[in-house]
């Protein structure tokens, strides 16, 4: 598995579609922060103003662009400068409009000619899981045109989702939910491959040679690394790749490694009931007691005890 991937899948990316939007003028909506998830609005016909937080600039999302909102940061949507400040929560407008989870939010004034389709959802990543790629990722990312920068393939799939979501045909909901959790990995590679991703952490991604070595300790994470290893993987010297590590991804090479098998151990305790030597042994640790300290470091909880907690997580909310 490439190394992106690797990533989001053991973090578990998870997509919600809220609902595809009828947004008429004059209409302003605020939406409410929300904790550990990323938000997304994607324009598929018209266009509005989106400011996220108390960014002093908005941006303005044109047909066809995709904002991804992180760390559920508050934001307000509206269609121009002069209804921003009259901007309604949106819990009053889906209650106004009826909305009842099927077909589209329909706000606004009736009979207008400047409508505003979005596709509105949000990502999502298992309790506890994080990575330093996500954490680095800025306050929000617009790509402009989105399908067109991301390939005829993507431009089909978003033209789908547009068309399936928020229908009543057999099968729409999954349709477009499934899809859109493409969305996400799509947009974070795009932007990983811009001009943007220079800050510390996204530049080791963008990095060729850090990317590779990143790539090494992911497809064999419980392997005894060395710096001499990797180093080597890199094609420079030892001290050379340390400090460039280091720099790019704001740790150690060996912290970095220790941080991703205990968020790969973290997984693996809440989703099976594997034997925790035989999870410690598959995040490179031959001593279970070894393994119990870096862990409980790491999370809080030794793993046993995470582990308890992580099932009764999940039976309170299957029962």
């Amino acid at each position: 598995m490439d190394l992106l991937s690797d990533i989001l899948s053991h973090m578990r990316l998870s997509g919600t579609l809220y609902f595809r939007t009828s947004f008429t003028s004059p209409w302003s909506i605020r939406v409410p922060a929300y904790e550990n998830v990323a938000r997304f609005h994607f324009a598929h016909k018209g266009r509005c103003l989106v400011r996220v937080g108390d960014e002093s600039a908005p941006i303005l999302l044109e047909q066809g662009d995709l904002v991804i909102i992180m760390r559920g940061a508050k934001h307000t949507l509206y269609c121009d400068p002069k209804t921003e400040n009259q901007a309604v929560m949106l819990d009053t407008v889906v209650e106004e409009s009826g909305f009842d989870g099927t077909g589209a939010l329909v706000y606004g004034e009736p009979g207008t000619d400047h409508e505003t389709q979005l596709i509105c959802g949000h990502f999502a990543f298992d309790d506890d899981a994080s990575h330093l790629l996500i954490d680095a990722l800025p306050a929000h990312i617009h790509i402009r045109n989105y399908g067109e920068t991301s390939g005829n393939w993507m431009e089909s799939t978003l033209r789908v989702i547009g068309a399936e979501a928020g229908r009543e045909n057999m099968g729409s909901d999954l349709i477009a939910l499934k899809m859109s959790e493409i969305i996400f990995t799509q947009a974070l590679r795009t932007f990983l491959a811009s001009d943007e991703a220079t800050r510390p952490v996204l530049a080791g991604f963008a990095d060729a040679k850090i990317a590779e070595v990143l790539t090494a300790i992911h497809r064999n994470p419980g392997f005894a690394w060395t710096l001499n290893d990797l180093a080597r993987i890199a094609g420079m010297s030892r001290t050379s790749f340390a400090t460039r590590f280091t720099e790019c991804m704001t740790m150690t090479p060996l912290g970095y490694i220790t941080l991703w098998r205990m968020q790969i151990a973290r997984q693996q305790l809440s989703t099976s009931k594997a034997p925790i030597i035989d999870i410690a042994q598959a995040a490179g640790y031959q001593s279970e007691a070894a393994f119990s300290r870096v862990f409980k470091k790491h999370h809080g909880y030794a793993p046993a005890g995470y582990r308890r907690q992580a099932m009764s997580a999940v039976n309170s909310v299957t029962q």
